[in-house]
């Protein structure tokens, strides 16, 4: 059971990271997994009057307020736009549109949470969390970095030119993913993530150059490499067991899933 002792709606980020810093504080979010935890709470900390539930854009990037909903985020056309839809793909299958009106952008990042399809997708891309304490943290950072009692205010996802995809595969439709997959071409750089393995989202390097030179490969180049990096990354990424997969299976998936995002990335179009 969930236990609050003391509710305090903010006025400023500044009152926020201050009530933060004891240990038994926690600032709610959408509170979509937190309630469902025993926890007993001292402080129960509220963004939600700081007006940090919108999404700007500007000509360089996307400034996403830390609780902004899930459905917000999958509904903005302009950001449908510069992901390809990938974006929308990789939130539309979590539980129902009821819940990603509760969920917010900001616990979904800050909780790094092995299961989390956004975190995956938003690796994929060039994103950056900031922080009122820590400022602008590159996301591929910060999802490896020891948990403090800062507080995310944006991420920010910069306008660097993209073709990316997404896949997972599920049990069933609205069920926590067995494994994500998400694949960019971030400019000239090659980048691919794995996630749900049943641990936390990981970017796959590509230390043999496989992938390298990808957008001037010929298809039938492409289509070798996409093979052969495939292969590379079931052998090198790590997974486990749990009660909706097994790491053999979740190797094999990754294998898959891989090709099938690279494969769309290579196709270099809108597929949703």
């Amino acid at each position: 059971m969930l236990k609050i002792r003391n509710y305090i709606k903010v006025k400023s980020i500044a009152e926020a990271y201050e009530l933060n810093q004891k240990k038994t504080a926690c600032i709610l979010g959408g509170m979509v997994w937190l309630k469902m935890g025993n926890r007993n709470i001292s402080t129960a900390i509220d963004l939600s009057g700081l007006g940090l539930d919108t999404i700007q854009e500007t000509e360089e990037e996307f400034i996403i307020g830390c609780m902004t909903s899930l459905r917000t985020l999958e509904t903005n056309q302009a950001l449908h736009e510069f992901s390809h839809g990938a974006v929308k793909e990789s939130l539309r299958h979590i539980v129902g549109v009821q819940f990603r009106n509760c969920a917010t952008v900001g616990g979904s990042i800050y909780g790094r949470y092995g299961f989390s399809d956004v975190l995956t997708m938003l690796l994929a891309l060039d994103t950056w969390a900031e922080f009122y304490e820590g400022g602008k943290i590159p996301l591929s950072e910060f999802v490896n970095m020891k948990k403090n009692r800062d507080v995310l205010v944006n991420i920010r996802i910069r306008k660097t030119p993209v073709f990316c995809s997404y896949r997972s595969q599920r049990n069933s439709e609205t069920d926590f993913p067995v494994l994500a997959c998400a694949a960019s071409l971030l400019g000239e750089e090659t980048r691919t993530v794995i996630g749900a393995r049943p641990g936390r989202a990981m970017i796959v390097g590509d230390p043999l150059g496989i992938l390298k030179n990808f957008r001037e490969m010929t298809n039938k180049q492409r289509a070798a490499a996409i093979a052969s990096y495939a292969e590379y990354a079931a052998d090198h990424v790590p997974t486990g067991s749990n009660m909706r997969a097994s790491a053999e299976y979740r190797t094999m998936l990754v294998k898959v899933l891989v090709r099938r995002t690279w494969e769309a990335v290579g196709g270099m179009k809108n597929e949703y």
